[in-house]
């Protein structure tokens, strides 16, 4: 079964303008979210749009701190961070949540050990660069697809020296593709069911979509996503019902 997972995005600036909340409003939003039919809420203190600037430590989890310290929504919670340090804080808070890293581990040389020694499942995500120059970073001579397959193997190694033992894939649509290669990943998803992990799939509302969320959402539901992260619950049931019918 194909699962979802809402967005909930405590920032000011992130690229979805509806899918901002402030912290007061937090828990109507996941409400609503759960009602829906999400079984994970991602909640994310720093937009990554491109652009975006950096947000400070202490900034990002002043904007987290209150929604995680009241969290008792049905729902697992999903906290997209590349921090280790608050990976430890929401643990410390809520207790086990799935950790939701865009960077793979790489923006914090601490964040894989960490997860690792919590026991805490985790999204690994490929990108290159920062919300700044991704889009210049875009050059895969051995293709996009191949080069993923190549990223996820190294990835691999990495999470069982570090005692991760429970994984999804993220292939980090709209981080360092064109729209091109973007359509041409969720074309060949299949490609990267050879790591026998959850795929994960972040589709809804990007630029490449042009619009046509439904179009994106629909060819990763037949290529093998079993995770779409979506900022409308209905519409993505739906057209997980429609695509599977």
């Amino acid at each position: 079964m194909i699962q979802i997972m809402a967005i909930v995005n405590l920032t000011p600036d992130s690229f979805f303008a509806p899918s901002r909340v402030r912290a007061e409003e937090a828990q109507e939003r996941i409400g609503s979210l759960c009602a829906a039919g999400a079984e994970i809420i991602d909640l994310g203190a720093i937009s990554t749009r491109p652009g975006a600037a950096d947000v400070e430590l202490e900034e990002e989890w002043r904007r987290l701190e209150p929604v995680v310290r009241a969290w008792d929504a049905p729902a697992l919670l999903s906290v997209d961070t590349t921090r280790a340090e608050i990976v430890r804080r929401v643990y410390d808070c809520a207790g086990p949540f799935l950790v939701n890293d865009i960077s793979a581990g790489e923006d914090d040389p601490d964040m894989l050990a960490t997860v690792g020694r919590l026991g805490l499942p985790y999204v690994a995500m490929h990108k290159r660069g920062n919300p700044r120059s991704m889009d210049a970073l875009c050059d895969y001579p051995e293709g996009v697809v191949p080069a993923l397959v190549a990223y996820f193997k190294d990835f691999a190694r990495k999470a069982e020296d570090a005692g991760i033992a429970e994984w999804v894939l993220d292939p980090g649509l709209g981080f360092a593709k064109t729209a091109e290669q973007n359509w041409e990943i969720l074309e060949k998803l299949d490609w990267l069911r050879g790591f026998d992990r959850p795929i994960l799939i972040g589709a809804a509302d990007k630029r490449f979509t042009g619009g046509d969320t439904e179009r994106a959402h629909r060819l990763a539901i037949l290529h093998g996503a079993d995770i779409l992260r979506v900022h409308d619950v209905a519409a993505a049931r739906e057209t997980i019902l429609q695509t599977k019918d």
